[in-house]
């Protein structure tokens, strides 16, 4: 395997994949190299099943290996929600603010310590001659904060405190966030795979 799509055009999440996959040796390429490619509809009831589609559907339209993640946000105390739909949770264009104010809103009233919450990121790989599919897992465990800190990352980075680290998501440099986020995790099992 001498090259891969991202299968991405999250700009944010390109360079995060981009430095863990980064010293394989591996040319890697996003969706921004293939304007042709249409935008993959993530309707799967799970991260995997949207990981999956995406990475599928990206490797039959460009003829090359494809790397795809999604992830989903399970807060305890909103009964697992959003997640797989925590990219979409304020609404199907909503911005990063959109979604950390809703899920601030929604906890108003709920104590620090039962904010408990998981990011999971499932990452696939699937090779273009219908190959099968590679799954990778990475979690990570925090509570949310009752308001925004930070201004580094992406997402829901400034709303999800890491107790290990004390600190946000967002107060971490990428060097630090590659080393402990779920993405980071599940991309570190890929990495084997590849």
């Amino acid at each position: 395997m001498k090259e891969i799509v991202l299968a991405t055009r999250n700009r944010h999440k390109g360079s995060e994949l981009a430095a863990l996959l980064g010293d394989l040796g591996i040319t890697i390429r996003t969706l921004e190299e293939f304007p042709h490619v249409p935008e993959v509809v993530e309707d799967g009831a799970t991260c995997e099943a949207n990981a999956i589609k995406k990475a599928r559907e990206v490797a039959a339209a460009t003829g090359l290996p494809a790397v795809a993640d999604d992830t989903g946000l399970e807060v305890d105390a909103l009964n697992g929600r959003p997640g797989v739909y925590a990219a979409r949770y304020a609404g199907e264009h909503a911005t990063y603010e959109d979604n950390c104010r809703k899920l601030i809103q929604e906890l108003r009233g709920v104590p620090p310590m039962q904010r408990t919450a998981r990011f999971i990121t499932v990452a696939a790989l699937v090779l273009p001659s219908g190959g099968g599919v590679q799954v990778a897992t990475g979690e990570l465990s925090g509570r949310i904060t009752e308001a925004p800190v930070g201004s580094k990352g992406f997402g829901y980075d400034p709303v999800f405190f890491v107790p290990e680290m004390g600190k946000t998501l967002a107060e971490l440099t990428p060097d630090v966030k590659n080393r402990i986020s779920h993405r980071a995790k599940a991309f570190l099992k890929l990495r084997d795979l590849l």
